[in-house]
């Protein structure tokens, strides 16, 4: 099953407010409206959807282990103000 995805669609189950087995149905139920699942097996188009994302972040990470993405921070600049 793609993971990433099931990630994706767990946290925004909690931000629903959805816990326990209501979660799951929200998680399995989006993947198979989606065609990454049928029932509880993954379809080619979920496997493909796997890979696809795993190569897009091996290109902008350089690595996928233990699907810990990093992303470049921005420097931001703290500015202050003598009048404010």
């Amino acid at each position: 099953m793609p993971k990433f995805l099931e990630e994706k669609l767990r946290a925004g189950a909690a931000s629903k407010g959805l816990k326990g087995r209501r979660a799951d149905r929200y998680v399995y139920g989006a993947m198979n409206n989606m065609g990454a699942m049928r029932g509880n097996k993954e379809t080619a188009k979920g496997a493909e959807m796997e890979a696809k994302h795993r190569g897009d972040m091996e290109k902008y990470t350089g690595s996928v282990a233990g699907y810990k993405h990093s992303r470049p921070v921005r420097k931001v600049v703290k500015r202050t103000f003598g009048n404010a």
